[in-house]
């Protein structure tokens, strides 16, 4: 089944140039160049996946993220032209699943795609393992359900899967590298922040210092660890 595509970008040759390569590889691909257009289109129909540009007419890209997440379950990549730190923590502090700087690569689009699309489709096999219980958290898999201390936690589908990996690891510290390999099945550049902002943004909805982390703890130089207590 072709999976359905929304590109938000008011580049009407970018988004061309994209969506010629997306649907040479199989996709249905959709093109809007306003924000409050695509806020619409999003709530109306029936995608699977949105490719937002955050410097759009209408409503800025990162105001649409904010504003479907709610209804929307599929994967959210924010492009951003100027690749600035505080761009990406917003993009990744409103729901954004991902996000990429211009200038976009479209094998480098393509594979992130496929990634996230993998772990959101409905009828893809459930995530393998059992229920994990670390340091007050429930983690369920198959669900992809957290629990802390009893009560649900609210992650996206790329946070959820940070923390079932720093789960199943819980106690060891995880190289940075083999984070973004095993998550974005991309080489690591050593350059890439997406990891430590997702970290970041994973520690403020556990209710962990994010000047004194006692939950996920920072190695320096090295990577991440997840306390088996506090």
């Amino acid at each position: 089944m072709s999976h359905r595509l929304l590109i938000v970008e008011d580049d009407i040759d970018l988004a061309r140039m994209v969506a010629d390569f997306l649907q040479g590889e199989g996709f249905v691909v959709s093109i809007e160049g306003n924000g409050l257009e695509a806020v619409k289109r999003i709530k109306e129909d029936a995608f699977d996946a949105m490719i937002l540009d955050i410097g759009i007419p209408g409503l800025d890209g990162i105001s649409v993220c904010e504003q479907v997440r709610s209804q929307f379950e599929g994967p959210i990549l924010i492009l951003t032209a100027r690749g600035e730190e505080i761009d990406e923590v917003v993009a990744l502090e409103v729901g954004a699943d991902d996000y990429m700087a211009k200038p976009v690569r479209p094998r480098a689009l393509l594979a992130r795609l496929k990634v996230h699309l993998r772990r959101t489709d409905p009828h893809a096999p459930a995530m393998v393992g059992r229920k994990l219980h670390v340091n007050g958290l429930l983690i369920d898999p198959a669900s992809r359900i957290v629990l802390l201390d009893d009560q649900k936690v609210g992650l996206t589908t790329a946070e959820f899967d940070l923390l079932f990996f720093l789960a199943e690891r819980a106690g060891k510290v995880v190289q940075r590298s083999e984070i973004y390999e095993a998550l974005l099945e991309l080489p690591y550049d050593g350059l890439d922040r997406s990891i430590d902002l997702r970290v970041s943004r994973l520690r403020k909805k556990l209710g962990d210092d994010p000047a004194l982390p006692d939950r996920i703890k920072s190695v320096r130089g090295v990577g991440y660890i997840l306390a088996t207590e506090t």
